[in-house]
C-alpha cells in the first residue's frame, strides 16, 4: 500500500481520534522534527502526544491501538510514536510524567503478537515526556483540541534538561551502533546546558561546527550528511569515541 502525504496521514489520525476517544479527548499535539523544520520521511517518525481528560479503559486502548497500527502501515518509514496522557499531569507538570499508553514501531511485533499483554504493561512513567512537553510548548503544532497554552505548564529546566541528558547517558557505548543520532543529540544537550537553546538534530549539528573543536567537524558533517540526505555514511569510530567522551565531559562539568 503506497504512503500517503504526511498531511493526510495526520488529518487521518485526527478523525479517527476523534471517533474512539470522543469528549475525553482534550488535544492532540504534534512535535519533534515535523515542527523543528527537518522532517525527513527516511529518517524521521511522526511524533505526536494525546492528551486525554481521563484514564482509558483497556478496550479503549485496544481499539485506538489497532487504529495507530493501521496508519503506521501508510507512515513514513520510521512511523508513528505516540504516547497518551491525562491532561492532570501536564498541568501542574509531574516528573517523571505518568503515561497512559505508548506506541513506536520499536514495540509493534510485541503488540501484534500479544496485545493484551502490551496494554497491561505499557503504561507508567517517562523522562522522555518532559523533552516531549517542551518542544510542544516552544514550538510544537496542536493538531485539534484545546490550544497549548491551555494545556500544558512551563517544563522546569532542570526536568527539560535531566529529560535530554538521560537520552545520552550511555553515549559512550552507543555512539559506535546509533552514530549519527547521538552526534547530533549530544550536541543538542551541550547547547542547552550552554545557553538554553532548545534545538532539532540538525540544528544541534550547526551550533555544533560553530562552536566545537575543529577536530571533531568531520564528524559532525557526516552526522548532518546522513539525517539530511538519508544516505549511507562509513564513520570514524574512534573518533565517534573520543567526541562521546569529550561532549559527555563538557555536559557534566
Amino acid at each position: 500500500m503506497p504512503i500517503i502525504s504526511t498531511e493526510e496521514l495526520l488529518d487521518n489520525f485526527v478523525t479517527c481520534s476523534e471517533e474512539i476517544l470522543k469528549d475525553d479527548l482534550t488535544g492532540i499535539y504534534l512535535h519533534g522534527s515535523a515542527v523543528m523544520g527537518c522532517f525527513n520521511p527516511e529518517k524521521s517518525d511522526l511524533d505526536m502526544v494525546i492528551v486525554v481528560r481521563k484514564p482509558l479503559t483497556d478496550l479503549v486502548k485496544k481499539e485506538y491501538l489497532d487504529m495507530v497500527v493501521g496508519l503506521n502501515a501508510l507512515a513514513p518509514k520510521k512511523g508513528i510514536e505516540m504516547s497518551i496522557v491525562t491532561k492532570a499531569v501536564c498541568d501542574p507538570f509531574e516528573y517523571p510524567t505518568p503515561f497512559e499508553l505508548h506506541f513506536s514501531i520499536a514495540h509493534l511485533d510485541w503488540y501484534k503478537n500479544d496485545p493484551d499483554d502490551y496494554i497491561k504493561k505499557m503504561k507508567g512513567t517517562d523522562k522522555d515526556l518532559a523533552a516531549h512537553f517542551t518542544i510542544i510548548t516552544n514550538r510544537g503544532r496542536c493538531l485539534c483540541g484545546e490550544p497549548i497554552k491551555d494545556v500544558f505548564a512551563v517544563i522546569p529546566k532542570d526536568a527539560y534538561f535531566d529529560s535530554i541528558r538521560n537520552d545520552i547517558s550511555n553515549a559512550t557505548d552507543d555512539i559506535c551502533s546509533d552514530t549519527m543520532y547521538l552526534t547530533l543529540n549530544l550536541a543538542r544537550v551541550l547547547a542547552y546546558k550552554k545557553d538554553e537553546s532548545i534545538l532539532s538534530k540538525k540544528e544541534g549539528g550547526e551550533w555544533a561546527l560553530d562552536n566545537l573543536p575543529d577536530e571533531y567537524h568531520p564528524l559532525i558533517r557526516s552526522a548532518m550528511k546522513e539525517y539530511s540526505q538519508a544516505i549511507s555514511v562509513v564513520y570514524d569510530i574512534e573518533l565517534a569515541k573520543l567526541y562521546a567522551k569529550y561532549m559527555l565531559s563538557q555536559i557534566a562539568s
